[in-house]
């Protein structure tokens, strides 16, 4: 017969035997290729900032991370690959304000939970908006893209990279505080719709800066206006809406790294201290700024928070905008 006595015992001894091969696999950790899951496609200014971070984390670790790029369903599919990977840190993702937000009030069925399937490892900082236009587009303000708005309702259309992405929001919060109408284009990421913007085809855009920062500084479009409360470094000729008399419109766009939520906290541990140990590296950060990215390097407890509040401000939005799931 089994009693009380050896059953604890049994218990101790297995709980012992769990932490210590938590310990030891946090200790041997890694020992193989890590995954880092992009969930857009390869060459966007996402896709580029992840691939020098893998790099630098490779050096650091003494391991392959290399970089898998599972785009679709507005990001979702490589994220719920993530959601469902073995919690044990050689399956991570990138994620941002789509994967790890919208998605959450603008799908029907993403196939995870953005907070009760993640851990997050690091908040990186973010992408700031621009309004940009063809060359052949009338305007150079935004008091003169407005007034055009108004002057017919919906006749212009604007592109984003998606329904619930970032650009779709922020021009959604941008119509909302300016009182105009725009005809709603997405697109399967920056590429085809920068193409379609240099074309004349769209006439606007809301872009992440490091997405169109390089064609108008080549003259192929014109930036009109940078959402954000002061003038980015990389682009000092283009104002800022504020200062153009929109208030209230600023928008960015955040990129953070996650893991699934059960790996164990040691590996969590040694996983955030390495990226933002990467991520404060001044010449990581002169590679990561020349893109147009902001950092705003956050460690996990001090990015929760914040997360919280960017999930909250941009569900406002969607309710205020009536954008439906799919």
């Amino acid at each position: 017969m089994i009693t009380s006595v050896t059953r604890r015992l049994a218990l101790g001894l297995f709980a012992g035997a769990t932490l210590m091969a938590t310990a030891v696999s946090a200790q041997d950790f890694p020992n193989r290729v890590i995954k880092m899951v992009v969930p857009y496609p390869a060459g966007g200014p996402t896709d580029v900032i992840a691939r020098i971070v893998a790099e630098e984390m490779g050096k650091s670790l003494g391991q392959n991370v290399i970089v898998e790029n599972l785009a679709g369903a507005s990001g979702a599919v490589g994220t719920r690959t993530v959601a469902r990977a073995e919690p044990d840190g050689y399956t991570i993702v990138f994620g941002n304000n789509q994967t790890h937000g919208n998605n959450m009030f603008l799908l029907k069925e993403p196939g995870y939970d953005a907070i009760k399937d993640f851990a997050p490892l690091a908040g990186a900082g973010a992408f700031e908006h621009v309004f940009v236009v063809p060359n052949s587009l009338p305007v150079k303000s935004m008091q003169e893209l407005v007034a055009l708005a108004k002057k017919d309702p919906g006749k212009l259309n604007y592109g984003s990279t998606g329904v619930g992405s970032g650009s779709h929001l922020a021009t959604e919060l941008f119509m909302t505080r300016t009182g105009i109408k725009m005809t709603h284009v997405p697109f399967r990421g920056a590429a085809p719709l920068v193409t379609e913007l240099m074309a004349g085809r769209i006439d606007v855009s809301n872009s992440t800066l490091p997405s169109v920062l390089a064609q108008f500084q080549a003259g192929e479009m014109r930036a009109i206006g940078i959402a954000s409360p002061q003038r980015n470094p990389q682009a000092p000729d283009v104002p800022t809406l504020r200062e153009q008399g929109i208030t209230d419109a600023d928008a960015e766009s955040w990129a953070a790294f996650f893991a699934p939520v059960n790996t164990p906290k040691p590996i969590l541990d040694k996983l955030s201290g390495t990226i933002i140990t990467i991520l404060n590296k001044p010449d990581v950060k002169e590679r990561i700024t020349k893109l147009g990215f902001t950092l705003n390097v956050r460690d996990p407890e001090a990015f929760k928070p914040y997360l919280a509040k960017e999930i909250q401000t941009w569900a406002d939005v969607i309710k205020t905008a009536n954008i439906k799931a799919e």
